[in-house]
């Protein structure tokens, strides 16, 4: 009786025994099995993380690649409208330049001229003061007026004119008002007497007129 009982005992020890090592082989394989989830996950979320900077790489160089091509774009117009810019100032300074040069061809003669009129001027007063019947008086004034035609046809030429203004309105442009006087006979504002012919040249005011008009 006492041995079955030692043998019961120790069948239960035993039994006790292998139920343990079966435990602690199953506990690293849990462990392990735990493990293996836990770095599945980690790399699951991992890649989550990854997927999702891509995307927003991927967002934000469309956007940098927008912007690129509008801020192209606007340089382009602004391009365009500085080289119409530079085309249109080209064109007007070589304007004014040609401009320049065609008065300078015109005007050249400008001082020449003004430096002429006083020979005219002089031949004038000398035509006027030939007066008289005596053949040698009449010779002398003949002779002052062809050279004084001779003078005048000259600076025609060369396009310059003579401003004789007797009887016309005064006009400030191209007259010089010396007096006003009473003149019943001539309307008010108006040149009844020249004491010195202006000329002009190329249309342009060499010298005015000397005159006297007709008071209002």
């Amino acid at each position: 009786m006492g041995e079955e009982l030692m043998a019961n005992e120790q069948q239960d020890q035993h039994q006790a025994d292998v139920q343990e090592r079966a435990d602690k082989q199953q506990a690293p394989q849990a462990d392990e099995q735990g493990s293996a989830q836990a770095t599945a996950d980690d790399m699951a979320s991992a890649d989550d993380v990854i997927d999702t900077g891509a995307s927003d790489q991927a967002s934000d160089k469309g956007l940098d690649q927008l912007q690129a091509m509008e801020e192209i774009q606007v340089l382009k117009g602004q391009l365009a409208d500085l080289q119409l810019r530079a085309q249109a100032e080209i064109q007007n300074t070589r304007r004014r330049a040609e401009q320049d040069v065609e008065r300078a061809h015109k005007y050249a003669l400008d001082k020449f001229v003004a430096e002429l009129l006083p020979v005219i001027d002089s031949l004038e007063r000398a035509v006027d003061a030939c007066k008289g019947d005596d053949p040698s008086i009449q010779a002398i004034r003949e002779g002052n007026e062809l050279t004084l035609s001779i003078f005048t046809a000259a600076l025609a030429k060369f396009n310059v004119e003579m401003v004789d203004p007797q009887g016309q309105a005064f006009d400030p442009e191209l007259h010089q008002a010396m007096s006003m006087v009473d003149a019943p006979d001539a309307k008010p504002n108006t040149v009844v007497a020249v004491m010195q012919k202006g000329f002009t040249l190329h249309g342009r005011l060499v010298r005015p007129a000397m005159v006297m008009v007709a008071k209002g």
